[in-house]
C-alpha cells in the first residue's frame, strides 16, 4: 500500500484501537525488578512509528481510524528514541569495554567498576541501561539463554544484569534488600552478615555479571549509615560482578573526595588523604577501582560540535509525526541555535521541549514545530549557575575542564547577642538583649 492510496478502512502500520489501548493502559513495569528489567530489555527497540501521511491522506481516513492514528502518533511523539551522540559514545565504549573485559577475567579478587556522573536530564540512566541491556542480549545469545554457572538441580532465574536504585534512607541492610527484592519481594528478617552472604549467593546463583546502582549521589559521607553503605559497595566488588554506579555530580558528593579532571593527565585527579601525610598510607578501594566518566551536554562552539547537534535534531525530526512537518523543520535556518539557547544543550530538556511542542502542534492544528510555537512551551532550565557545573568540553563524554573555585556564598552573620564579652567597663553602655 502506498501513501497516495490509503485504504479508507485500514491503515497499515497502525495497531487497532484495542492494541493501542493495551499499550497505554498496560501496568507500568519498573526496571528494579527482574520482570520489569526483562520487559524493558525485550521491548526497548520494538516501537515502530506510524507511516507519514499528508493532510489530504489524513482527511481520507474514516473518523475512527483517524482517531487511532492521532493517538498512535501522539504516543510516537512523546517517546523519542535514544540516539548515539558524542557524549553517549564515550560512556558507551567505556561501559562496553569494562563489561566485556570483566567477563573474561579469571582469578581476580575484585572487578574494576565504572561511575557515570552528570547533571540532571543528561541521560545517565537511559545510557547505562541501554548498554547493559545490549550486553545482556549478547551474553544470552552466546550461552543459548542458559546460565553457564548454574548449579545442578536448581532452577534459578538467569539474570546477567541487575538494576537497583540507592534507597532514599540508605543503610547496608536496605541496599541488600533492594538487591534481593530485584528477584522477588520478600520480608528479609536476617542480620546484616546474613544478608550480605545471601546477596553474594544470590548474585552467583542467578549468574549476575553486572550490578547497576542508580542514584548513588544520595549517599552523603557525613552520615555514618552512608559510610557503611560505601563499605558494603567495596565488599560487592569482590563478588565477581561489575559494579556500575550512576549519579548526579559524583565528584562533588565526597565519594571521590572532590575529584577534578586534569587536562594534562587526561584523567580524574584525587587529592591526597590526610592519612597519607600522617601515616604514609592511602585508602584506595573506591578511587582506583572505579573509572569515572562524565556525561556532558551538547556543545555548540566548533564545526564538529554543531554537526553532532544538528545530526541529533535530524534523528528526532525523522521520528516525529506531524502532518505539516517539512524536511529541515528542526535543522534549517536559526532553529538549531534557538533550540541550543532554550535548552543549553541538555539532552533531556531538548527532548521535553520537542515532545511538548509536538503535542501543542497537534492540539492547535498547526502540525509543525516553529520557533513561535515553541516560545509558548515553558520548560524548567535546571542548568546550575556558572561556576557550579563544568563547562562543555570538546571531547564530551570523556573529559571536563579543570574545576575552578566556586565563589562562596555570603554567610549570614552569626548572632552575637549572647556572647560573653568579659567584664564591662564603667564608660561602656549596657548591651541590648533581644527579646
Amino acid at each position: 500500500m502506498t501513501l497516495d492510496n490509503v485504504s479508507a478502512g485500514q491503515l497499515d502500520g497502525v495497531p487497532s484501537r484495542s492494541q493501542i489501548a493495551a499499550m497505554i493502559l498496560s501496568p507500568a513495569t519498573h526496571r528494579h525488578t527482574f520482570t520489569g528489567w526483562q520487559h524493558y530489555r525485550a521491548t526497548r527497540d520494538q516501537f515502530t512509528p506510524p507511516p507519514r501521511l499528508t493532510v489530504r491522506q489524513y482527511r481520507m481516513l474514516p473518523d475512527d481510524r483517524r482517531s487511532d492514528y492521532d493517538v498512535y502518533r501522539r504516543l510516537t511523539n512523546i517517546n523519542l528514541p535514544v540516539q548515539e551522540t558524542p557524549m553517549l559514545g564515550g560512556v558507551t565504549r567505556l561501559l562496553d569495554r569494562r563489561l566485556q573485559g570483566n567477563t573474561l577475567r579469571r582469578n581476580s579478587p575484585t572487578m574494576p567498576g565504572v561511575m557515570v556522573s552528570g547533571w540532571g536530564n543528561h541521560g545517565k540512566t537511559a545510557t547505562v541501561c541501554s548498554v547493559a541491556a545490549a550486553f545482556e542480549d549478547q551474553w544470552l545469545d552466546f550461552h543459548h539463554h542458559l546460565n553457564p554457572d548454574s548449579v545442578p538441580g536448581t532452577a534459578d532465574l538467569h539474570a546477567p544484569v541487575v538494576y537497583v536504585q540507592t534507597p532514599v534512607t540508605a543503610t547496608p541492610k536496605s541496599l541488600c534488600e533492594s538487591i534481593l527484592n530485584f528477584f522477588g519481594p520478600e520480608r528479609w528478617k536476617f542480620t546484616l552478615p546474613q544478608l550480605i552472604r545471601l546477596v553474594a549467593d544470590c548474585l552467583r546463583d542467578h549468574g549476575v555479571k553486572a550490578l547497576i546502582i542508580d542514584d548513588i549521589n544520595r549517599l552523603r559521607m557525613h552520615r555514618a549509615d552512608d559510610q557503611d553503605v560505601l563499605d558494603l559497595i567495596r565488599a560487592l566488588m569482590s563478588f565477581n560482578v561489575t559494579l556500575v554506579l550512576t549519579g548526579v555530580n559524583i565528584p562533588g558528593t565526597g565519594l571521590l573526595r572532590e575529584a577534578h579532571f586534569s587536562r594534562r593527565a587526561r584523567q580524574w585527579v584525587l587529592p591526597p588523604l590526610e592519612t597519607t601525610r600522617v601515616h604514609g598510607l592511602e585508602v584506595t578501594q573506591i578511587e582506583r577501582r572505579f573509572e569515572l566518566v562524565e556525561l556532558d551536554r551538547f556543545a555548540y562552539s566548533t564545526p564538529s560540535q554543531i554537526q553532532a547537534f544538528v545530526k541529533h535534531l535530524r534523528g528526532i525530526e525523522a521520528h516525529l509525526r506531524l502532518l505539516k512537518a517539512k524536511k529541515g523543520m528542526l535543522t534549517d535556518g536559526s532553529m538549531p541555535e534557538y533550540l541550543m539557547d532554550r535548552t543549553g544543550g541538555v539532552i533531556g530538556l531538548l527532548g521535553r521541549l520537542l515532545e511538548e511542542g509536538a503535542q501543542e502542534a497537534m492540539a492547535t492544528g498547526k502540525e509543525a514545530l516553529t520557533e513561535a510555537l515553541l516560545d509558548e512551551i515553558v520548560i524548567g532550565r535546571d542548568i546550575p549557575a556558572e561556576g557550579t557545573e563544568p563547562a562543555p568540553s570538546a571531547a564530551a563524554g570523556t573529559e571536563l575542564s579543570d574545576n575552578k573555585k566556586t565563589p562562596g556564598r555570603t554567610r549570614k552573620p552569626r548572632n552575637t547577642v549572647f556572647d560573653d564579652r568579659g567584664p564591662r567597663g564603667d564608660s561602656e553602655p549596657p548591651s541590648e538583649v533581644a527579646s
